[in-house]
């Protein structure tokens, strides 16, 4: 309970000060612009609190799902006057300029916001920016069938020259059951390979796997109790290295090695605060994330090993630039691939999405996991509001763009059924995407989004 208040009150924080930061934007730049504004709302629906002050109303409303600022003249339906305050007696540009500010505000928020995470907190996993090196292939995945092998190093990925495990990961992810050309290096040989991706069963997400792992350090994370690894006295933080002496290039080795020895005991080699030390673990058939798998397991949870220090100022604003552009480019590339139906709607996550996501990031230790997961909605909200789609503001700038081609403004009752249809397009939306979400929390409904 006390977890699901915890998301709850994370969730309406961030989501709120986004819509905050978003809808600011609007409402600054066309108050600059002298253009009358008549409400800034948060939220949708009946007005809960606000008051007034000079022309304009401001209000918190019952539905805190978005927000929108209210100009005088905006609604194809309002009646005009031709008064100057009135948003459609402005020129095209500045209704531009008022449409952008918007997302603008949220992407340069984002950049920001990680710049000053970055200077206090710059943590990241060793092994994305690390080369493509493969460490291990699962057994019959799309890999191993292509005959790429452990050893072999990823030297181009589509058009990708020595990619990062980052970079192989995004296109991995947003790849399913479409092949990617890669070439791989082996020894002295170049060879080029087509891999095709595949939606693991298990996986809620629909995102590809190719079935090639990194060297991932074998780092406990969350330990379960009265499971056979606290027991032994493994503790969060150790390292494991190594498995009845053999060496753990990544956690799937011990996923997969469990299954095969099932409940025969193992030898686990930790280091611990530079110590060697061995504990004597016997797997148990335990329940998985998916309650209807169970698999032999000895009670942790695996993390990254994590590069830990501070950036200056400009190195973290540079570093904060190059990520806030690649995680633009890879939310892009989603709706393109969605579009082409190359990706599944189950990639896209909804408020309860979000809100899980939230609820854990304000558990974890200190305060920049929450900030830069507040950094990643932002930047997701900008992105997402320049979409070419009526009643979001890339719809309204592709109309303007049309409007300044044809020389003269589109009908008001064009734009009365057209801002219509895309309102019935992002409610439809709305409601599959929080279907999605239930989904992924009700494995029984999973199948249905295959």
């Amino acid at each position: 309970m006390a977890q699901i208040l915890i998301s709850i009150v994370a969730f309406v924080g961030i989501l709120g000060f986004m819509i905050l930061i978003h809808e600011f934007g609007h409402y600054a730049t066309a108050k600059l612009l002298g253009v009358r504004v008549e409400q800034f709302a948060i939220g949708f629906g009946k007005r809960l609190i606000g008051f007034r002050k000079g022309e304009t109303e401001y209000r918190i409303n019952a539905l805190p799902l978005g927000g929108y600022v209210k100009m005088s003249g905006e609604n194809p339906a309002d009646a005009r006057s031709g008064d100057p305050g009135e948003f459609l007696s402005h020129p095209r540009w500045h209704r531009f300029i008022i449409a952008i500010a918007g997302p603008a505000m949220n992407i340069l928020f984002a950049i920001g916001l990680l710049t000053v995470v970055y200077t206090v907190h710059y943590e990241h996993a060793v092994f994305l920016d690390q080369p493509a090196v493969i460490a291990s292939v699962k057994a019959d995945s799309p890999a191993a069938k292509v005959g790429i092998e452990p050893g072999d190093r990823i030297v181009r990925i589509e058009d990708i020259n020595n990619p990062t495990w980052e970079q192989v990961s995004f296109k991995e992810m947003l790849s399913p059951n479409q092949p990617l050309q890669v070439t791989v290096q082996r020894g002295s040989q170049s060879l080029e390979k087509t891999v095709v991706p595949e939606t693991s069963q298990e996986s809620r997400d629909a995102y590809g796997a190719a079935g090639w792992h990194a060297y991932e350090s074998v780092i406990v994370g969350i330990l379960e109790s009265n499971m056979p690894a606290e027991k032994a006295g493994i503790q969060e933080g150790d390292k494991i290295i190594a498995m009845d002496g053999k060496p753990l290039p990544f956690i799937e080795t011990m996923i997969d090695s469990l299954q095969q020895t099932k409940d025969k005991p193992v030898e686990l080699t930790a280091l611990r605060d530079g110590q060697t030390l061995k504990f004597q673990v016997q797997p148990v058939l335990a329940n998985t994330d998916d309650p209807h798998v169970q698999k032999y397991r000895i009670g942790f949870q695996s993390k990254p090993e994590m590069k830990v220090g501070r950036l200056p100022f400009v190195k973290a604003l540079s570093k904060s630039v190059d990520d806030n552009r690649t995680n633009a480019a890879l939310i892009l590339q989603l709706v393109q691939k969605l579009v082409q139906h190359k990706v599944s709607i189950r990639t896209f996550s909804g408020p309860i999405g979000i809100a899980q996501d939230a609820g854990e990031a304000a558990q974890e230790k200190g305060w920049t996991p929450l900030l830069g997961l507040t950094s990643g909605i932002s930047l997701n909200l900008g992105i997402l509001n320049l979409l070419p789609i009526p009643i979001l503001d890339g719809g309204v700038i592709l109309l303007l763009l049309v409007e300044t081609l044809i020389g003269r403004d589109i009908s008001l009752q064009i734009k009365e059924r057209i801002y219509q249809v895309a309102f019935v397009f992002l409610v439809l939306f709305t409601v599959v995407v929080i279907y999605n979400d239930i989904a992924k929390m009700l494995p029984s409904f999973a199948p249905r989004l295959q």
